[in-house]
């Protein structure tokens, strides 16, 4: 079952372990009707508030599920805006689908973390799996404490609780959900649609990036492999490539020679700065063989060939 299917991460994830593993083992559910055809129509659809533990113990027992992927969260940006809400559904799902795994009503869990565990003292660069973690935002607070509970679920409880810190995503199928890497995947519509484009980031603000069919993979991966594999029960570093907005706009400008950006930096500039430049995943490389298949000259690419044909551009 997948929490928060209509997501940026969950529309694709639900489609990919449908493909994966049939349509009739894969239950999405959300707190609203999914707006993404192929998601609606290729299996059952259940409407689910994650904060309502009893409605969701009843699904995950009619349903007979034995994994759940809870991706219900309110991200960096929009939790900004309502940080009460963003703790309440950040922590509360979270503990509600935990305490179905210490019931054993479920067999095990994935639960996504962030890079935005990390803060203004944590190292920039190539940043440890194990390291210092001061989050400057709610939602980077959430994730942290989530982390904490993860691992303590399994200390005590013997949980199989696994998780991932993921990077910026980016993706053509599903729209960025609120995040500060999100302008990661406007520039491509707004390079198509428009041929120009203003960041929200400055142009030398170092990030680390995914292509979302890597982190679709690394998720999947991570939740199916053997237990003894998962060395690490807070949550992984996962990481694909770093770059700058400048560095994302060359790179475009090669495949659109007329392509322009500038640049006129948000709040979420201030967030940005308070996360690492590049990220060090090598226990995931290590103890359940993750690798990124994507390159940033890939991701460009394949962002570009896909949302013109979305947008019947030749």
């Amino acid at each position: 079952m997948v929490i928060g299917a209509c997501g940026q991460v969950g529309t694709e994830l639900v489609l990919e372990l449908r493909k994966k593993f049939g349509a009739e083992k894969v239950i999405a559910t959300d707190i609203r009707q999914p707006e993404n055809e192929e998601l609606k129509y290729s299996g059952d659809f259940f409407e689910l508030d994650v904060l309502n533990k009893d409605a969701l113990y009843q699904l995950v027992k009619s349903q007979n599920i034995d994994t759940v992927y809870n991706m219900a969260a309110l991200l960096s940006a929009t939790a900004e805006k309502n940080p009460e809400f963003g703790w309440k559904l950040n922590m509360e799902g979270l503990f509600n689908v935990l305490d179905l795994a210490r019931e054993k009503h479920i067999a095990k869990t994935f639960w996504p973390s962030s890079i935005a565990v990390f803060g203004p003292t944590t190292p920039k660069s190539e940043t440890p799996q194990d390291c210092v973690m001061d989050p400057a935002t709610v939602y980077g607070i959430s994730k942290l404490a989530g982390e904490r509970w993860c691992e303590y679920y399994h200390k005590r409880w013997n949980v199989d609780v696994r998780s991932i810190r993921y990077p910026g995503l980016i993706s053509y199928k599903t729209a960025p959900g609120g995040g500060t890497t999100d302008y990661a995947v406007e520039i491509f519509h707004k390079a198509i649609l428009e041929g120009k484009y203003i960041s929200f980031l400055k142009e030398n603000t170092m990030l680390p990036m995914l292509y979302m069919p890597d982190a679709i993979k690394a998720t999947i991966e991570i939740t199916h492999c053997e237990a003894e594999l998962v060395k690490v029960r807070s949550s992984y570093n996962l990481a694909g490539f770093s770059f700058t907005p400048a560095q994302l706009g060359a790179e475009i400008a090669k495949e659109m020679p007329a392509f322009t950006l500038d640049y006129a930096p948000d709040f979420r500039q201030q967030i940005a700065e308070s996360w690492p430049g590049s990220i060090d995943d090598s226990a995931a490389r290590k103890d359940w063989n993750w690798h990124n298949d994507y390159s940033l000259n890939d991701m460009v690419k394949d962002m570009l060939l896909n949302l013109k044909k979305a947008y019947s551009i030749a």
